[in-house]
């Protein structure tokens, strides 16, 4: 009973679109800073090594290598300071959660791009929809 009042009370702090992003994933996230009375948006770019949580307690980790040495941010997903978060490229994994990159260095931290497949459209379909565009 108390778990249904919960859901409630968090449904209205929840963000209404979630980015989707995956584990893998490089990602740019920008995020509220607030200095005195200004705002401004910085950027922090790497790539998602790991997803946790549900509901208001879903957070994501971010991690990128800034001067040979790397930094990884926690982000809460349904925060207010961040504004948004953009997919540079999705990574193909077999894996829930990246540790071991934190062990590589250089090249070897890179991951394989995930491949789009592209669906055929029938000749007769794709005319018809360059048409109607």
């Amino acid at each position: 009973m108390s778990q249904g009042i919960v859901k409630e009370v968090e449904q209205q702090y929840l963000k209404p679109e979630i980015p989707q992003f995956r584990v893998g994933d490089t990602v740019d996230v920008a995020t509220r800073i607030v200095e005195g009375d200004k705002e401004r948006i910085q950027v922090f770019s790497g790539t998602v090594i790991m997803r946790k949580g549900s509901g208001m307690n879903e957070m994501f980790t971010v991690r990128r290598i800034v001067n040979n040495e790397g930094v990884e941010r926690i982000f809460p997903v349904n925060s207010p300071l961040i504004a948004k978060v953009t997919v540079k490229r999705s990574g193909q994994i077999r894996r829930a959660k990246l540790f071991y990159l934190r062990d590589r260095v250089g090249k070897a931290t890179k991951l394989s791009e995930k491949k789009v497949k592209k669906v055929e459209v029938p000749a007769d379909q794709a005319a018809a929809e360059t048409a109607t565009a």
